[in-house]
């Protein structure tokens, strides 16, 4: 599910069908808002702290994705960014109905497109 709020100039896109790994490695559910008002990827775990990557520290974003199980594929978005100057990198999981979605957010709001990893392809 993709909600839009418009604030004046202001934009949020969320996307609720995400899921990122807990201090134990597992993976969580969780909500990406790129909020325009605050210049930020926000991503809101469902256990846990709020992850905030503002929009200016970000130095790109990669999408990958992994064969599964029974044929299925994993959808990953890595965002690399600046903390305090220390590199970082955050690993998104995307559900295979919004990957495409959420890598058009990434672009409209933050002005980066993901760089396609491996044998990739977004469309």
């Amino acid at each position: 599910m993709v909600i839009v709020t418009s604030l004046g100039w202001a934009e949020e896109t969320s996307f609720r069908r995400v899921w990122t790994p807990n201090p134990k490695g597992k993976q969580i559910k969780a909500v990406l808002t790129l909020s325009d008002q605050d210049k930020a990827i926000e991503v809101h775990p469902a256990k846990g702290a709020t992850v905030t990557i503002p929009y200016g520290t970000i130095d790109k974003c990669d999408y990958e994705y992994s064969d599964a199980l029974m044929g299925e594929k994993d959808h990953w978005l890595e965002i690399h960014y600046r903390d305090q100057g220390l590199p970082k990198v955050f690993v998104l999981q995307m559900d295979k109905r919004d990957y495409l979605h959420i890598l058009d957010a990434l672009k409209a709001h933050t002005g980066i497109d993901a760089e396609v990893v491996g044998n990739a392809r977004k469309r």
